[in-house]
């Protein structure tokens, strides 16, 4: 069957080291998974089960780029955070299993149209423009779990023209990786292709244009995006 437009572009990211590439289908990302984030931003870590949002798949930005500085806002925030590519899909995944769907890892940045996010929460609207806007999602090449296993512990980290803005540790998360995938197994059916970025430690706070933003997670990578 012919289509009556060009299809558009794969979303395609590459493997740290090789020639491949991983193409990314669906990125959903789990919001206040650290506690300390989630009380600066007026949150009760102990009483919320994890919720979830997306990000179009063509947010996503290569490492090393330059980014015009997003239109509609003037508080663009960042938020960096591990990033997971499933690799094998399914539904209703134990918790005990999902580390099996997963095939690796990555570093990315939720970046955040503050202003719009706080407009939204103010008259109980949707976060997708705060959120899923265009280039809002940089993210590192990706490092299969074959090469470096299955991090649950390790410094996390943003800087900003060489200051330390975030600082971390994936052993924080308050939702760790394989009960992520076994909560939002239950609400969708994973596939291949899908990315989880899952939540930020505590230091969010605004990206003006010319900084340069350094991301770090250890034992999977690093990301760098600048802002023009």
């Amino acid at each position: 069957m012919s289509t009556v437009i060009t299809p558009p572009p794969q979303t395609l990211v590459p493997v740290l080291g090789s020639d491949a590439a991983f193409p990314v289908g669906r990125i959903f990302c789990v919001g206040r998974n650290y506690a300390a984030h989630a009380r600066e931003m007026g949150h009760d870590p102990d009483r919320e089960p994890p919720f979830f949002f997306a990000k179009w798949a063509d947010a996503v930005v290569p490492d090393g780029s330059t980014i015009p500085y997003p239109a509609a806002t003037r508080d663009l925030h960042h938020e960096i955070e591990l990033v997971v590519a499933i690799g094998v899909g399914g539904t209703d995944i134990a918790a005990d299993r999902a580390l099996g769907h997963v095939w690796g890892y990555g570093v990315g940045l939720d970046m955040t149209r503050r202003d719009l996010q706080a407009e939204a929460k103010k008259l109980a609207r949707p976060w997708t423009m705060a959120k899923s806007f265009d280039q809002s999602a940089p993210l590192s090449a990706l490092r299969p779990v074959a090469e470096i296993g299955h991090p649950s512990a390790g410094a996390i980290w943003l800087k900003i023209n060489g200051e330390t803005r975030q600082s971390g540790d994936l052993a924080d998360q308050i939702w760790p990786v394989p009960e992520i995938i076994a909560h939002l197994s239950r609400l969708v059916a994973l596939r291949p292709g899908d990315l989880i970025m899952t939540g930020t430690p505590d230091g969010v706070g605004p990206v003006k244009p010319g900084d340069r933003l350094e991301g770090h997670v250890d034992g999977v990578g690093a990301l760098m995006v600048t802002y023009r």
